[in-house]
């Protein structure tokens, strides 16, 4: 095991030099980490005609749950880690950045290099103008249950349960709990809760959780293991994922339609029903969930005795418990929405929960139709803070602020961006597929072929995967 301490302690002397201006040591956090645990997996990989192949281990360690499309691994450790390879940009692709318009000279690759991501999502759809032809995280370490959604990263540190969103990030420390989609930020040491959503010239959202009513979910100091109400919801359901990675061929445990894509590595129980054109993720958790035609179960998602009527979106992350949900509502990123069984929560249709919201109440919510919603909200009094119609919101032209949430630019811009990003998702994830035309990942998922790797078993190299190379 003496090659995976040379490499751990490698990745952490580098993302402590990328972060020396901000004053910030990565050694007592990632030093909580049990080494021991990074030897006790297999990595997996699938491989379908949609998901070109270009795999390249060196010197890594790819402990447990894998899955690539096209890619590049050198010297890093991704423990735990899913990353996808769905929607990398392709040779001859025109990029529209603005009013450019961008031709992709080669085939996008994924490389990560001397980073660690503690059971990290990584989504590859960059936005990137300046990286077309290569999505990178390099010197970076990202904690438990955090995102790294078509974010470049260089010199980053993630916090628990943090999200980077189409944003290039260059030397920086995003807090727990924090979500980022900025376009571009540099040395910036983004506070925990942070909810940050930024289009240069034409809007800026921001709000703030209040930190002692955070720390009850989420938090994560120097020294100590993460804790709080998120990390006991995900840690009291861990064992129901075991048997899934214990064994190779397991059977579908509920009727699925052609039309849908139940992920073999997800986790159903109870009267959970799948609709037509239905997406579920890998890692996702069902339990008495009804999803209508068109919905999209993202990775690491909890959907619990809850009614998702049809092409809602559920993105990585997202814990919906105790709720009944109207078609097109989209959950953000990591959000955590409980109700109660004898007091549901009801989101009505197309309405938009930004990412990491926290609603949770101990008395029914009804949330109207139409509705954009944020931040945190423990009683029916905090949606008057914390909510607004999105035709009020569409009004907006110069600057608004409700408690914590600060908004300047065009509302309408912001609400058409949103929107516009979830027809992306659902056309892209074929929530639309009609039988012959518009499929996406639903349909494309059904027949995926999963191999298994081992690393070395003993010796100094132990835990270390050897060098692969996997082309069509």
């Amino acid at each position: 095991m003496k090659a995976i301490v040379t490499l751990f302690e490698r990745i952490l002397q580098r993302v402590n030099i990328n972060l020396r201006e901000l004053g910030f040591d990565a050694t007592p956090y990632i030093h909580i980490i049990p080494i021991g645990q990074m030897i006790k997996f297999y990595g997996f990989y699938g491989i379908t005609p949609h998901h070109p192949l270009n795999f390249k281990f060196k010197n890594s360690n790819l402990a447990g749950s894998y899955f690539l499309g096209r890619c590049q691994v050198n010297n890093a450790i991704l423990y735990k880690s899913d990353i996808r390879g769905d929607e990398l940009k392709k040779r001859g692709d025109i990029f529209q950045y603005n009013d450019y318009k961008i031709p992709v000279v080669d085939n996008e690759e994924i490389q990560v290099e001397d980073s660690l991501l503690i059971k990290t999502l990584v989504h590859n759809f960059s936005h990137d103008p300046e990286s077309l032809e290569r999505f990178f995280i390099k010197d970076t370490i990202s904690m438990n249950h955090s995102n790294i959604h078509g974010s470049p990263c260089e010199g980053c540190f993630i916090g628990a349960f943090a999200t980077a969103d189409l944003t290039t990030m260059h030397d920086c420390v995003i807090g727990n709990f924090a979500y980022i989609q900025a376009e571009e930020i540099s040395h910036l040491n983004i506070p925990h809760g942070t909810i940050w959503v930024r289009n240069p010239g034409k809007f800026n959202f921001y709000y703030q959780h209040p930190q002692e009513k955070l720390n009850e979910y989420v938090y994560f100091s120097a020294g100590s293991p993460p804790q709080g109400k998120l990390i006991d919801f995900v840690a009291d359901r861990k064992e129901a994922f075991q048997r899934v990675f214990d064994v190779v061929n397991i059977e579908q445990l509920i009727p699925v339609p052609s039309s849908a894509s139940l992920d073999r590595y997800s986790v159903t129980r109870g009267q959970t029903t799948i609709g037509e054109n239905v997406l579920v993720a890998q890692r996702a958790y069902l339990q008495n969930a009804s999803l209508g035609k068109g919905v999209n179960v993202q990775e690491n998602c909890f959907v619990i005795n809850s009614n998702l009527e049809g092409n809602d979106v559920a993105a990585h992350g997202a814990k919906i418990i105790e709720a009944d949900l109207g078609s097109m509502v989209f959950v953000g990123f990591n959000s955590f929405l409980r109700g109660r069984p004898d007091n549901r929560l009801t989101i009505g249709e197309n309405c938009i929960v930004m990412p990491h919201t926290i609603i949770d109440v101990n008395g029914a919510v009804n949330i109207p139709p139409d509705y954009l919603v944020w931040g945190l909200i423990q009683s029916e009094e905090d949606l008057e803070t914390h909510s607004i119609s999105i035709e009020e919101f569409t009004k907006v032209e110069t600057r608004l602020a409700m408690g914590n949430m600060f908004f300047e630019g065009n509302g309408a811009a912001f609400i058409e961006a949103f929107q516009d990003r979830i027809r992306h998702i659902l056309k892209a994830n074929g929530a639309f597929f009609n039988g012959a035309e518009k499929k996406g990942h639903a349909q494309k998922n059904q027949y995926i072929s999963f191999n298994t790797i081992q690393p070395y078993p003993e010796g100094n190299k132990k835990g270390i995967f050897p060098t692969i190379v996997i082309k069509p």
